[in-house]
């Protein structure tokens, strides 16, 4: 072990002829320093096992989130500005960890890690995925889907098919390959409840989520989670940001 002392000399405890610097005068400010190294170590210790990171569900593959940059605010730091860092997973037996270091400060800088929670890394996880979403939107009301239409593509992160005669839907989504369906109820000669039974029967479409469209529920039944046919359920009139909302869930859980 090597002791730098504060005359500038260091001091080798392996060789004898420095022993009396141990047992001497400089004894008690030995041992101050050895307690003060081992309460740090203690301290850092026990904020280590205080602090744990939280586990979270990847709602996309780690591979595409690892090693990302990314801009986020730290707040839980106590920082409320923007910062730059690189994501860094981690697998747990239980889920994952997700990080990214920062630097704050100048005289002199600060590097941090941030461990971020469940809604942000949804929030990053959306913002990774880039390409446009193809949405298929099955109602017999031409006004009202082309209007939605017209209001999911000014996001700018969907392409937009319009089908208003639900015997077609099947055939539609087969040649259109959607990422979401928006299907309406009632509508006549097939209503939604037969369309979703044939997307789920052909093997190409089974996996692809359904969002009922229905006036038969309130919109606090449906913000409840209740489901029609398996599937989440948005109520009518349609509102634009909550359905962007639910579009976005949705394709989150796909993944």
């Amino acid at each position: 072990m090597v002791i730098c002392c504060s005359g500038g000399l260091t001091a080798d405890l392996q060789r004898p002829i420095l022993h009396g610097m141990i047992y001497g005068r400089k004894s008690n400010v030995l041992r101050t320093v050895f307690a003060a190294r081992e309460s740090t170590q203690a301290t850092t210790n026990a904020s280590i096992m205080s602090h744990r990171p939280p586990i979270l569900k990847l709602p996309i593959p780690a591979e595409k989130i690892d090693g990302h940059a990314v801009t986020f605010r730290p707040v839980r730091d106590g920082i409320d500005s923007e910062v730059s860092g690189v994501i860094q997973v981690v697998e747990r037996a239980n889920g994952f960890n997700v990080n990214a270091s920062y630097v704050v400060g100048q005289n002199p800088p600060q590097s941090h890690v941030y461990w971020f929670d469940q809604s942000e890394i949804d929030a990053i996880a959306r913002s990774l995925i880039k390409e446009k979403r193809r949405i298929l939107i099955v109602d017999d009301d031409r006004e009202s889907t082309h209007l939605v239409k017209i209001l999911l593509e000014k996001a700018g992160a969907y392409v937009v098919l319009e089908e208003n005669e639900a015997p077609k839907a099947h055939q539609s989504a087969r040649n259109f390959r959607p990422d979401v369906i928006l299907l309406d109820i009632m509508m006549p000669e097939t209503d939604g409840a037969e369309v979703a039974a044939q997307i789920e029967a052909d093997p190409e479409l089974q996996s692809t989520p359904i969002i009922f469209l229905t006036a038969l529920l309130t919109k606090p039944e449906t913000k409840s989670g209740l489901r029609i046919e398996g599937h989440r359920s948005l109520a009518k009139p349609i509102d634009i940001p909550e359905l962007i909302d639910r579009i976005e869930e949705t394709l989150l859980r796909a993944l």
